[in-house]
């Protein structure tokens, strides 16, 4: 890959937004990279879980003023619409690769970078972090790459409606508190947590959490009784794996069951 990191260690992949000098910025060629990359995920069967990481000590500071917000400004309708439907696919990618996605926040996390780190399913964030959902500050509207319909699911519709009225920055201790980060870390400890989490879902039965996945993305859209009925099917093709019978034998000789995601 051109231009994000991306390496992969004990069936964890780590992506690493990877322009410190900048607080990481994306670009163009960085929003469509990692839309394809996630989009590949969803056949790659070697990778079980994934982290997204920032380097030099912090996340993703959005799209670069550059790079990607001077060059949009003088766009006409039908291309600006091309390159937000761009960066909304990079969400659905996300949402509907079937590995885990754990975020690793520290530092500044503002805009695209705020949307990233939402978009994953775990948060592992530091005390000192700074996360902004920052599009009211340069004129733009809140509903930006699916914020206005995920961000109230994770911290309540009053609490995203304030963060996407104003654009101010949510505290580390706020985001926990709020339920946005799932885990606190320190920040020369964040990456490895991050890491030896997504590591223990990649050892876990990689069909079910795959099977978890889409269901917590698609029951969003069902009544009560569609869900239940979902569930009742999703769980009884999870019963034919291996990963199930596994579990069953393990539990019968108390040991500990070695998933293998069949």
């Amino acid at each position: 890959m051109q231009h994000v990191g991306w390496h992969v260690q004990d069936k964890v992949g780590v992506v690493t937004l990877n322009r410190p000098e900048r607080k990481n910025p994306l670009t163009f060629e960085s929003y469509a990279e990692l839309r394809d990359l996630f989009r590949r995920l969803a056949r790659d069967s070697d990778v079980r879980a994934v982290v997204i990481q920032g380097a030099g000590g912090n996340f993703c500071s959005g799209g670069d003023v550059h790079e990607i917000i001077g060059p949009l400004t003088p766009m006409r309708m039908p291309e600006l619409l091309a390159f937000t439907r761009m960066t909304g696919d990079l969400v659905k990618a996300m949402r509907t690769c079937p590995q885990p996605l754990v975020s690793a926040i520290d530092g500044v996390c503002a805009g695209a970078g705020a949307i990233i780190a939402m978009a994953s399913d775990l948060r592992v964030g530091t005390a000192r972090s700074q996360v902004a959902f920052l599009f009211s500050r340069v004129g733009l509207a809140g509903c930006d790459m699916g914020a206005c319909a995920i961000l109230p699911r994770i911290i309540g519709q009053g609490r995203a409606s304030e963060l996407l009225y104003t654009g101010r920055s949510m505290r580390g201790d706020e985001a926990l508190a709020w339920g946005f980060y799932n885990r606190m870390a320190e920040p020369d400890e964040v990456s490895a947590t991050a890491v030896a989490w997504a590591g223990e879902l990649a050892a876990g039965p990689t069909f079910a959490h795959a099977m978890t996945k889409r269901m917590l993305h698609q029951e969003w859209a069902m009544a009560i009784d569609q869900a239940i009925e979902a569930e009742a099917q999703a769980q009884a093709i999870c019963m034919t794996t291996e990963d199930f019978r596994r579990a069953f034998t393990a539990f019968s000789s108390k040991s500990k069951p070695v998933f293998a995601g069949d």
